[in-house]
Formats: C-alpha cells, sequence, structure tokens
C-alpha cells in the first residue's frame, strides 16, 4: 500500500522571500487585535465578570424571547441583564450582576438565582433551566489577575527555555511568535463577542503548547543546518529548514483540524468559544512558526557562527602545543 504524501519530500519554496510583507500584515494584525480589546473589550463570562449566569432552552419555540426576557428579569430588580442567543436559536445565557450586599454570602446569590429561575418558569411555559452558577465580584477580580499572571508567566518560560536550549535571539523568536498567536486569538474574542471563560485560558495555554512545539522543530533543524551548512546565507538555510519540516508540520495540523472541526460544527455550544480558539491557534501557530520566529532570526544576527563554541586561551594553547596553530 502507497502510504499518502501530502508534501513532497523535495520541496524547494522560498518562504523568506515574502518575509517583509509577511511581517508588516502580522504587526498590524497585532496593533489591530490589541486595539479591539482596548476599545470593545472582551465579553467576559461569569468567572471572570462576576454575577449570576443562568442558561435555559425554550423547548416549544424556535426562538428564545430575548426581549421579553430581558424585561421580566429587569423588572426583579436585580440590576440590567445581559441575555444572549446561546447555541441554539432557542438557548439563551441570562447574566445578572449581583448586588454588593450578597458579596461573600453563597445562599443569598443562590436565593436570587432562585427567585429569577422561579419568575421565568412562571411567565414561559415551554421555559427549562439547563444550568445557573454564580461567582462573586471579589473571585472574578482574582480569576482575571490569576489568568494574566499564567499566560505571562507561561509565554516567559517558554522564551527562557529556548534561549538556554539555543541562543537568545531563538528565545526572542518564539516569544514573539507566541505574543502574534494569544493578541490574534484574544482579538477574534473581542472582534465576535464570544465569550471569554477559563476555558479560553485553557484553549489558549493549549495554542502555546502547540505553536512552541511547532517553533521548536523549526529552530532545531535551523541549528542542525548552521553547524551542517556553515557557508550557506542565513535566508537560504532558513528556507531550507522550513521545507525540511514542512510535512511534518502539515501533517501535524491537518491531523488536529480533522478532530477538531466536528467538534467546532457539530460539538456542544458550552465547547464552541474553546474549540473555535485552538482551531485558530492552529492556523496561526503554524504560520507564526514559519513567518514570524524564523524570519526575525536573519534581523537578530543569528548566523553560521552563532552555534561556534567561543575559543579561550587554553583552547589556543592546547592548539599551538598539538602544532595546529
Amino acid at each position: 500500500m502507497k502510504l499518502l504524501k501530502l508534501v513532497p519530500d523535495d520541496t524547494n519554496i522560498k518562504f523568506l522571500r515574502w518575509r517583509v510583507p509577511f511581517y508588516v500584515v502580522s504587526i498590524l494584525l497585532i496593533a489591530a487585535s490589541w486595539g479591539l480589546v482596548l476599545t470593545k473589550g472582551l465579553n467576559y463570562g461569569v468567572d471572570f465578570a462576576g454575577g449570576l449566569n443562568i442558561t435555559a432552552t425554550f423547548t416549544e419555540s424556535t426562538e428564545a424571547p430575548v426581549g421579553d426576557l430581558r424585561d421580566t428579569v429587569s423588572e426583579l430588580g436585580y440590576g440590567e441583564p445581559v441575555v444572549q442567543r446561546f447555541g441554539d436559536d432557542n438557548q439563551v445565557s441570562i447574566r445578572v450582576p449581583l448586588p454588593d450586599s450578597v458579596e461573600g454570602n453563597p445562599e443569598a446569590a443562590q436565593n436570587i438565582a432562585n427567585a429569577i429561575v422561579a419568575e421565568l418558569e412562571a411567565s414561559f411555559a415551554d421555559f427549562r433551566l439547563d444550568g445557573n452558577e454564580n461567582v462573586s465580584g471579589k473571585v472574578s477580580d482574582e480569576f482575571r489577575s490569576d489568568a494574566a499572571f499564567a499566560l505571562i508567566a507561561a509565554m516567559l518560560a517558554v522564551a527562557l527555555y529556548i534561549w538556554i536550549r539555543f541562543e537568545w535571539q531563538f528565545g526572542v523568536g518564539a516569544l514573539f511568535a507566541l505574543f502574534h498567536d494569544v493578541s490574534l486569538t484574544l482579538g477574534m474574542f473581542s472582534l465576535f463577542q464570544l465569550e471569554f471563560s477559563l476555558q479560553i485560558i485553557a484553549a489558549i495555554l493549549a495554542i502555546i503548547g502547540y505553536s512552541l512545539n511547532d517553533t521548536i522543530v523549526v529552530y532545531d533543524r535551523i541549528r542542525e543546518n548552521l553547524k551542517k551548512y556553515r557557508k550557506m546565507p542565513t535566508p537560504e538555510l532558513l528556507d531550507l529548514s522550513v521545507n525540511e519540516t514542512l510535512a511534518r508540520t502539515v501533517m501535524t495540523s491537518l491531523t488536529l483540524l480533522i478532530a477538531l472541526v466536528p467538534l467546532l460544527a457539530f460539538g456542544p455550544a458550552s465547547l464552541f468559544g474553546m474549540v473555535a480558539a485552538i482551531t485558530l491557534g492552529i492556523f496561526v501557530g503554524t504560520y507564526s512558526s514559519v513567518y514570524m520566529a524564523a524570519p526575525i532570526l536573519i534581523w537578530l544576527g543569528v548566523d553560521s557562527h552563532s552555534f561556534v563554541p567561543t575559543e579561550t586561551e587554553a583552547d589556543k594553547q592546547d592548539k599551538i602545543a598539538r602544532g595546529e596553530a
């Protein structure tokens, strides 16, 4: 049986020829992503925004009565609710801020949730409660700061590891590629106002791991080729290294997408944001390992001397003693 090969073994694609235009586009995308996050903000889930989150399905209707739901919950006097369709058209998520008086009092928060659910069941005959949860404002603040710290610490640890394993230029390149991937993911969530929850933090950490794996594979081949082809110009050597790892990169990404796309199309609505983040991460992580992590090595001065050990005075004396200098 002949093995399936999506990418020939002897590709010779000049990836680095377009490094400047791709860098310009990527920097503009990063700036646009952070512009969206700072101006439009993220649609924080109850984990980060605090309050009650009630999910429900209207079993006899094709569409949930969003306007009537908003009016009904508002009349209870617990604050202005955020009502959004969630998954199918007849499913909704209702977020209600918790008053300061119930801060640190889970029983009081649960009483409010019960009162809202009871009112909705009385007002809508086909209302079916799917779940409800509550998070205090203090806990949600801690979640936000802990999540930000986790992401920054993960990226810095990765950069430090690559610096130690390779050279400092490789650490900078990997850090920039990870910053690119995380920025574009945040930008997507801000643009489409997808719910940003603890699940999405887990997805971003998975993206960091995937992107790092791809980057290290390319970096390993670059290091080997730097030692092997000492006189080859750096852009040609980087192209050669990317081409030599291209089949592995494409097959890994394709295998992951085969698992993710059906889950994205037919999976439960509660997992949609997480799967969408990882799916985007597959694309941007693959792209950044080729067009972010590799070209930056040229501008950071990596060349054929980068992995040559520095000759000490003792080494020189040994050479002289052996008659080699």
